[in-house]
């Protein structure tokens, strides 16, 4: 087990400076996360989930919390990330809101949309209530260290049965300056039962920083409810990604996911959601583009613990250079789950002797009357179709690229936001290509 002791020098500083403003509770819950991290430790390839993926390049650094300073960004350096001027939008730079890049100030007076600090001022018994209500961190080690450590995040409520009609946009930009740091952002949604939300989660690195992003989701889909949960992350290839979002999913509910991964050193994802109400929904949806020496990680857990309840996965991996792409996804049926609806697919493309993925699909059925299947394949560009498209004079690049680019399309059509959609065809189209999508 690599040492945590360096981790234990700063989190008994942070708690002699008070452990961050907020109130009575929140020491002690940090305490306790912090605890846990200590007796877990990194997770290591001997544990199962981590079987496919070291985190030894983590464990082996100390990343330490960035010091606040001013930014220099301005909207005009951010407009390559915005995908949507439109949209409302919250902009944390090195973890902290920038106000003058920030703009959700037209949200429904009846929606609550602030910072995870605001939030602690303003309605500490709520946050209390809910915030590490789902992301347990108790087998967990990189939630428990967010939840020690965590600075500032978002919060967002939105009442029963309001519908807000524009995309959410929060956008975590990290630059130069914060080179080794270690940043914990922190996301609590609760959607009540007939509400609709639209949140874009990004992840952005600008310049060539070296630095950790541990983030954690909970959110909370009531009854009736729906969310759909778009995370793009794009940080640069030095940086270290680990991302948990833990869902819980009321009657009826319905929660749309998909992850877009394509930039950080190693990433991994965990997507983790309870369908626990008669008829709900889940759809989890990615797609990871990987080049270089880039590692990549998704994990996927739906626990079906009603009736009549339904899940749709499609994941796919596009892999270059000598990059590793990981897949394991787990579907439990409890034994009350009758008549569940369950489906996951994974493939992957690799365009390189060297690439490689493994791939682990899991059911774990205890009923009798359901509809489960998996699947996973991987291979290679057909040699049938590049040799067609070289015939009719697409050149050997431009052909391979366009196979790329169809193979990508499927997954690609699951998102249900036009311009989110176009920006990351295009972004796919033109990373393996010096043509530019229009």
């Amino acid at each position: 087990m690599t040492s945590v002791a360096p981790y234990s020098d700063q989190f008994a500083a942070y708690a002699a400076n008070g452990g961050g403003e907020g109130p009575a509770w929140l020491p002690a819950l940090r305490q306790q996360a912090f605890e846990r991290f200590t007796a877990l430790g990194f997770p290591t390839t001997r544990d199962e989930d981590w079987h496919f993926t070291s985190v030894t390049p983590i464990a082996e650094r100390t990343f330490k919390a960035v010091k606040p300073a001013p930014t220099a960004l301005t909207l005009s350096d951010l407009k390559p990330w915005l995908v949507d001027e439109a949209w409302h939008r919250l902009v944390f730079v090195n973890g902290r809101l920038e106000p003058a890049l920030s703009n959700f100030a037209e949200l429904s007076a009846e929606v609550h949309v602030s910072t995870l600090s605001d939030a602690l001022r303003e309605q500490p018994e709520w946050v209390q209530k809910h915030l590490g209500a789902l992301a347990a961190f108790d087998r967990a080690a990189f939630t428990a260290l967010n939840t020690a450590f965590m600075q500032d995040g978002v919060v967002v409520r939105v009442p029963k049965g309001e519908t807000v009609e524009v995309p959410l946009h929060i956008l975590n930009v990290v630059d130069a300056q914060a080179n080794g740091a270690a940043i914990h952002p922190r996301l609590l949604v609760v959607a009540e039962a007939l509400s609709q939300v639209v949140l874009v989660e990004s992840y952005v690195g600008l310049g060539k920083a070296s630095y950790l992003v541990n983030g954690v989701a909970e959110i909370s889909v009531g009854s009736g409810a729906r969310v759909d949960h778009y995370k793009v992350q794009r940080d640069n290839l030095e940086a270290f990604h680990v991302g948990t979002v833990q869902v819980t999913q009321g009657r009826d509910a319905i929660y749309h996911s998909f992850s877009y991964a394509a930039g950080a050193e190693l990433s991994r994802t965990n997507i983790y959601t309870k369908l626990a109400g008669t008829g709900s929904e889940a759809r989890l949806n990615g797609l990871y583009v990987l080049d270089g020496n880039q590692h990549a990680d998704h994990q996927t857990f739906v626990e079906h613990l009603a009736e009549s309840c339904a899940s749709r996965e499609l994941y796919k991996g596009i892999l270059d250079g000598q990059s590793h792409g990981v897949f394991n996804g787990k579907v439990y049926v409890d034994p009350i789950a009758q008549k569940t609806d369950g489906k996951q697919t994974n493939k992957a493309l690799l365009l390189s002797e060297k690439a490689r993925v493994d791939t682990k699909p899991q059911l774990e059925i205890f009923a009798d009357d359901v509809k489960c299947t998996h699947g996973a394949t991987i291979g290679r560009l057909d040699d049938i179709a590049l040799f067609y498209l070289k015939s009719r004079g697409i050149g050997a690049e431009n052909a391979r690229a366009l196979l790329t680019y169809a193979f990508a399309a499927e997954v690609l059509e699951t998102i249900e936001i036009d311009s989110l959609r176009l920006e990351l065809e295009r972004a796919v189209f033109e990373r393996f290509t010096h043509l530019r999508l229009e």
